[in-house]
């Protein structure tokens, strides 16, 4: 077990999905779960037996509590959570099968993160016992307060001396509130020690693409993004580490699935994983930023390894239903291992 935390920082919604992949004008009910980026990295490490604590705001009611109970079950600290503002954001999730892709309708105006203002987090209380602090650009998408208490987290992080991993999580349905992601996230990044990304992320928020790459074609090519990692190591000198997932869309059911990392000097790539029949592929990234900061905190000295651990660990998120990773290290080394197969275990 390791002694010091790892805190996240950002919101959690309901998740409202209709069961059996019905679309949203067929359901006459939703499944109902939590989840939001920061807090499903939480929830995956607090599987894998790391000490993580959640920061977030939630409203001081029913809802609120509900949620609350949802992430400390997992064993993820929650009491630096500020509680106060009007409501939970909600997502709803229609679940895509073969051609037809996912929906995601966002009803999260006004929720109580969207109103969090610098000042109403005492993070040198949250980062006391803490050694690493990530954060996504989920969070400064949402409002000016989150964008401006996620810069102040990003900041007094950096004055401690944690280690702090950013995912770039690029939403294009977020950011209105007045600033462009890359405004923001060029000011954010530069207190980061690792960045992390989707095959599209560094171009949609700092221009940069892989050359020769169309995602949407459902091919990508591992060593095409070297040269997004040493652009953006360019851009930003800080950054020691930059991780990349890589998603061959097949269909919403068959994915191809990958990553590389890059530590300024040499170039690692990981197995491709075909998953055929996706449960439910939302959190992947989340699954793997978790997986990489267990590595890095676990076997540093191994970057193929801790790249390896990352993607397997994202592997098997698409086979749960949810936002989060609900698995454990021996089922990752696992996979790892090779053992791919689906056979029951007895």
């Amino acid at each position: 077990m390791l002694e010091k935390k790892v805190v996240t920082f950002g919101e959690i919604m309901l998740r409202l999905t209709p069961p059996n992949f019905l679309r949203f004008v067929q359901a006459r009910s939703f499944d109902a779960i939590y989840g939001g980026g920061e807090a499903n990295v939480a929830i995956a490490l607090a599987n894998f037996g790391v000490p993580v604590d959640y920061v977030t705001r939630l409203p001081a009611n029913a809802i609120g509590d509900a949620c609350l109970n949802y992430v400390r079950q997992f064993g993820v600290g929650t009491s630096k959570i500020v509680r106060g503002g009007e409501r939970l954001g909600i997502y709803f999730m229609e679940m895509g099968a073969a051609q037809r892709g996912s929906e995601v309708i966002y009803d999260r105006s006004n929720s109580s993160i969207a109103t969090i203002e610098p000042g109403m987090v005492d993070w040198d209380k949250a980062f006391a016992d803490a050694c690493w602090f990530h954060w996504t650009g989920i969070t400064p998408a949402i409002s000016r307060g989150a964008a401006e208490t996620c810069l102040e987290a990003a900041k007094k992080a950096k004055e401690k001396g944690l280690t702090v991993s950013c995912d770039l999580n690029y939403r294009a349905k977020l950011w209105k509130w007045g600033r462009t992601a890359t405004e923001v996230m060029t000011e954010l990044v530069k207190y980061a020690d690792i960045a992390i990304c989707n095959e599209e992320d560094a171009e949609k928020v700092f221009g940069i693409k892989a050359p020769g790459v169309d995602v949407l074609k459902g091919k990508v090519e591992a060593e095409k993004y070297l040269y997004v990692a040493q652009k953006l190591m360019e851009k930003f000198p800080n950054l020691g580490k930059i991780a990349i997932t890589l998603r061959g869309s097949i269909s919403a059911s068959h994915n191809t699935w990958s990553g590389v990392l890059y530590d300024g000097k040499a170039f690692y790539s990981a197995p491709t994983y075909d998953i055929t029949d996706i449960v439910d592929r939302v959190g992947g990234g989340d699954s793997f930023a978790a997986g990489l900061i267990y590595g890095l905190l676990k076997f540093s000295d191994d970057l193929q390894r801790v790249l390896n651990f990352a993607v397997a660990a994202s592997c098997l998120k698409h086979t749960i239903f949810g936002d989060s990773n609900i698995v454990s290290v021996a089922e990752v080394e696992k996979i790892m291992s090779g053992i791919v197969s689906g056979r029951v275990s007895r």
